[in-house]
């Protein structure tokens, strides 16, 4: 069995944001032979993932800040313990502050 600190990686990921382009990213479970994958993403304040198609099922668990998730005319806004379906079409995440989300992705076949 395999244990790790959300939190922990949280803290970290955002650090590296900042110290980088304004965003980071960890594979915490799954990859490529895998159909799962999740994925902490950091975001500082005011970073925004372009519209990007959605590669499977997939939820954005909002672990810290605030974020927005739009497609087309539609947008949610998701704060700490929020959980976002994300929707079958292309969409954007927008960091409101900085943030900290994880993205859990079940692959299409």
């Amino acid at each position: 069995m395999e244990q790790t600190s959300l939190t922990a990686l949280a803290r970290q990921q955002l650090e590296n944001a900042h110290g980088k382009n304004g965003r980071s990213a960890y594979t915490v479970y799954g990859g490529q032979q895998r159909v799962l994958r999740q994925t902490l993403i950091a975001l500082a304040g005011g970073q925004t993932l372009e519209e990007h198609e959605n590669p499977g099922e997939a939820t954005v668990h909002v672990l810290n800040g605030e974020v927005r998730l739009a497609a087309g005319d539609s947008s949610w806004t998701g704060s700490a313990g929020d959980l976002l379906v994300v929707p079958d079409t292309r969409h954007t995440l927008e960091a409101l502050e900085d943030a900290v989300v994880l993205l859990t992705v079940a692959k299409r076949g």
